[in-house]
C-alpha cells in the first residue's frame, strides 16, 4: 500500500463529460487533510505503520491517555484514528499532512466505510430468500422464513443460518472504484460509484489490493 487518507462521505452528484455529454455518477468524500500522530516501524513495532488523525474534536469529547497520546506527538485532538500499513514510511515524520493531492486522477481505489443501519429485518430483506407462496395453508405471512432444517437428525439449526436480525452497521469495503476528479483546494474526491454509509460517514481510501 502506497497511499492512505481517512475522509468523510458528502454525497452523491454526477459528472458530465464536456465532450460525450456522458454522465458519470459520483460520491464526493471530503479527504483529510490528516495529521500522522504516530509513525510504527519494524525495528521498534515489528512492522512499518502510520496512525493518523482526522476531524477536529472537543477537550470534553477527550480521554485522558487520547490527550497524552495527542500531547506527545504535539498535534491538536482529533476526532477519528486510524492506522494503516504503507510500504515505505522513511519520508513520513509525526506532524505531516496527508492531503487529497496524494491520490491522481484515474487512481484505482478501495473504499471502506460503516454501512447504514437497518435496524431488525426479516430474512428477505437481511438474507434476500424468496419469499413463500402467498395461498392456502402458508400463513400467516409470506415473508417469514422457510425450512430451518430437519427435526429428527441433527435436530439442531446450523450455525450461520439465515435469519431475521439486526442488518447493518458493519464495516463494508467496495474495491476497484475509480478516482474521476480531485479538487485540491478543498480537499474534495469524487469517486465513481456508490461507497458504504451515510452521509457525514466515516471512510478510508487505500490503493487497491487487486490490481486487474
Amino acid at each position: 500500500m502506497q497511499k492512505a487518507i481517512i475522509g468523510k462521505k458528502i454525497g452523491m452528484t454526477q459528472i458530465f463529460d464536456e465532450a460525450t455529454g456522458a454522465v458519470t455518477p459520483v460520491t464526493v468524500v471530503e479527504a483529510g487533510p490528516c495529521v500522522l500522530v504516530q509513525k510504527k516501524t519494524t525495528e521498534k513495532d515489528g512492522y512499518n505503520a502510520v496512525q493518523l488523525g482526522f476531524g477536529e474534536t472537543t477537550d470534553k469529547a477527550t480521554n485522558k491517555p487520547l490527550k497524552g497520546h495527542f500531547e506527545k506527538a504535539g498535534v491538536a485532538l482529533k476526532r477519528t484514528l486510524k492506522e494503516f500499513r504503507l510500504d515505505d514510511i522513511s519520508a513520513n515524520n509525526v506532524g505531516d499532512l496527508f492531503k487529497a493531492d496524494q491520490f491522481e486522477v484515474g487512481d484505482i481505489v478501495d473504499v471502506s466505510g460503516t454501512s447504514k443501519g437497518k435496524g431488525f429485518a426479516g430474512a428477505v430483506k437481511r438474507h434476500n430468500q424468496r419469499t413463500l407462496r402467498e395461498s392456502h395453508g402458508t400463513g400467516p405471512v409470506g415473508r417469514q422464513a422457510g425450512s430451518m432444517g430437519a427435526c429428527s437428525s441433527p435436530s439442531r439449526i446450523f450455525k450461520g443460518k439465515g435469519m431475521a436480525g439486526h442488518m447493518g452497521v458493519e464495516k463494508v469495503t467496495v474495491q476497484n472504484l475509480e478516482i474521476v476528479k480531485i479538487d485540491v483546494d478543498n480537499n474534495l474526491i469524487a469517486i465513481k460509484g456508490a461507497i458504504p454509509g451515510p452521509k457525514n460517514g466515516i471512510v478510508t481510501i487505500v490503493d487497491c489490493v487487486k490490481k486487474a
